[in-house]
């Protein structure tokens, strides 16, 4: 089926991102009881009353649209158009007063990410990425187009990971032959780190250990900037066969040089 004028939901994704980042900004740095998740990982009322403010603006916008968040069960996952939502990404930077915390926002139309929206609510910042447009980066100062820069070799290349501790004991040595390989290794930033790469200050996002609310909304922001994303074999991220391994590279040669390092035995 033909791809609609994307313009109309790409308004309401900001609408959704404005929505979730109010309500961030108002527990931020404020007692707020924390849970943990079933995988141990925590939640606040910040983090699901985001999501409900996000689901409540696909109800009444495109009630036949589908949503999979990450706090609340999927809805019509099978729909034309599924809305791929993580109200809250970083929430355990969120927790402890570090505004390097995002909302992440993706649109798939028959599985394949459309649209992404990476917000960061605290920093005033957010990019926009839609299929066959260059992505949008907003601060204080507008909107400007933005693109990831050339990096041909591993030698000079710039590395993040939100953290050295999301490889399982199978995937750190491959992690390890591209951190060695590069200029400069960092770890933290969460979402940031893609928003960065698509910017030009960052040539390689490595990680593992993630859902799909975690990496849809980054493909068309990265996409839009002229880099790729692609999982450790370099196949294509999407809704089936998804191994949660994450590799996205500003410059395509960088990329094929650390695909070749991440090989798993």
């Amino acid at each position: 089926m033909a791809l609609p004028d994307l313009a109309p939901l790409a308004a309401l994704a900001g609408a959704m991102a404005d929505a979730a980042g109010e309500i961030a900004r108002g527990y931020f740095r404020q007692p707020v009881a924390i849970e943990d998740k079933a995988d141990a990982t925590p939640v606040t009322r910040a983090d699901r009353e985001s999501e409900r403010a996000i689901r409540r603006l696909v109800a009444e916008h495109h009630p036949t649209h589908g949503v999979i968040g990450e706090e609340e069960g999927p809805e019509r996952p099978e729909a034309e158009f599924v809305w791929v939502i993580d109200p809250l990404d970083g929430t355990k930077r969120f927790i402890t007063g570090n505004p390097m915390f995002g909302c992440l926002i993706a649109l798939l139309h028959e599985g394949r990410p459309v649209l992404g929206v990476i917000d960061m609510p605290v920093l005033g910042e957010r990019w926009v990425g839609v299929a066959g447009q260059p992505t949008l980066f907003r601060d204080a100062q507008g909107d400007r187009e933005v693109r990831a820069r050339p990096c041909a070799t591993l030698d000079q290349a710039t590395l993040s990971a939100a953290s050295p501790h999301m490889f399982s004991d199978h995937e750190l040595p491959a992690f390890e032959r591209v951190r060695k390989a590069v200029k400069t290794p960092l770890y933290g930033g969460d979402c940031f780190n893609y928003g960065a790469l698509a910017s030009g200050f960052m040539d390689l996002v490595i990680e593992a250990d993630m859902g799909l609310y975690d990496y849809m909304a980054v493909i068309p922001v990265v996409t839009g900037a002229g880099g790729l994303v692609t999982d450790w074999r370099g196949q294509t991220l999407g809704l089936e066969g998804a191994t949660g391994r994450v590799l996205a590279a500003g410059d395509p040669k960088v990329h094929e040089a650390a695909l070749a390092l991440l090989a798993l035995d």
